[in-house]
């Protein structure tokens, strides 16, 4: 049964039933959230999850670059972070704060302007800083792991809690912190350095991602983790996809790019349904082809259709 307005408790912020998500998603698909719920700041987020009824789901949903709704929508409450939880602020020479609806590349260029490096991959990941917590999210040779030192968040009864970097238990796009944990903001250190090299170096990124993946697209962020290098001697995902014959590869209205083959692509008319169904037919063709498994990095949430 889905959820409506009655069954929550009252907000400040925005509370609205039965409102399309794919607006919301780069892959511009999928269907509604029974309800769809903005806080107006950490208080009203504490608030509604303090009293909102246990049994009733709740997800978070941020840039949405890597995530594929479900055409059957999602049940429950889809909570969206607005603009006051996208604060950024430098806290010295070589560490920043960033909420958790502050864009990566935003974060990045603002670290850049106070003249702190190693951050600079941040530019080259599309989401969010909340996104890049739960996910270990990282390119170019770096990883949120190795930049992030403190974490606030909010449990699922809305009582703040705040993480050492070791209490995530971070891998390989991987975050071990509670599931039901929603990250407010996080405290990063870099290091001091010119404002400009660092600017050269965040332009140097932002060139190299445009040359290399299909960023005009309305497409995700890589669609499948590296694999097991043992198992794949080596090769990335993009790499064994391309030599299983999956570069181009379609499924109704959805396609691997051309240009990168580790990227699924909405061409215009695609499902939700076209979409994992690509992602599946990839798995299988490169399991058959390949020997290699893959596991997909795009997470996929609500119901079937």
């Amino acid at each position: 049964m889905a959820i409506t307005l009655a069954d929550l408790p009252a907000v400040r912020g925005t509370l609205r039933e039965n409102i399309p998500l794919a607006p919301y998603t780069w892959l511009r698909v999928g269907g509604a959230a029974d309800v769809f719920f903005m806080p107006k700041d950490d208080a009203d987020l504490a608030h509604f999850l303090s009293a909102v009824p246990d049994d009733i789901p709740v997800h978070i949903l941020g840039a949405a670059s890597n995530t594929l709704i479900r055409d059957g929508g999602v049940e429950g409450v889809v909570i969206r972070l607005g603009p006051s939880f996208g604060q950024i602020k430098n806290l010295g020479k070589t560490k920043m704060r960033a909420g958790a609806a502050a864009l990566d590349k935003k974060f990045a260029l603002t670290a850049a302007s106070h003249g702190i490096g190693g951050l600079e991959f941040f530019a080259g990941i599309p989401g969010t800083i909340g996104g890049a917590l739960r996910m270990n999210a990282g390119c170019y040779g770096g990883e949120t792991k190795d930049v992030v030192k403190t974490i606030h968040a909010l449990d699922r009864s809305g009582r703040l809690e705040i993480l050492d970097v070791s209490d995530m238990d971070y891998a390989y796009r991987h975050c071990g912190a509670a599931a039901e944990l929603i990250f407010l903001s996080a405290e990063f250190e870099g290091y001091a350095d010119e404002p400009g090299a660092v600017r050269g170096r965040i332009d140097e990124i932002t060139n190299r991602r445009e040359g290399s993946q299909p960023i005009r697209e309305k497409t995700g962020g890589s669609t499948f983790k590296n694999p097991d290098k043992q198992q794949s001697a080596g090769r990335g995902a993009w790499q064994v996809i391309d030599a299983a014959g999956g570069r181009g590869f379609r499924v109704g209205g959805a396609q691997m790019s051309k240009k990168h083959c580790n990227f699924m692509i909405n061409t215009g008319q695609a499902s939700a349904a076209d979409l994992e169904g690509l992602g599946e037919a990839i798995r299988a063709m490169v399991k058959d082809k390949e020997g290699v498994d893959l596991h997909w990095e795009i997470k996929r949430i609500g119901r079937l259709s």
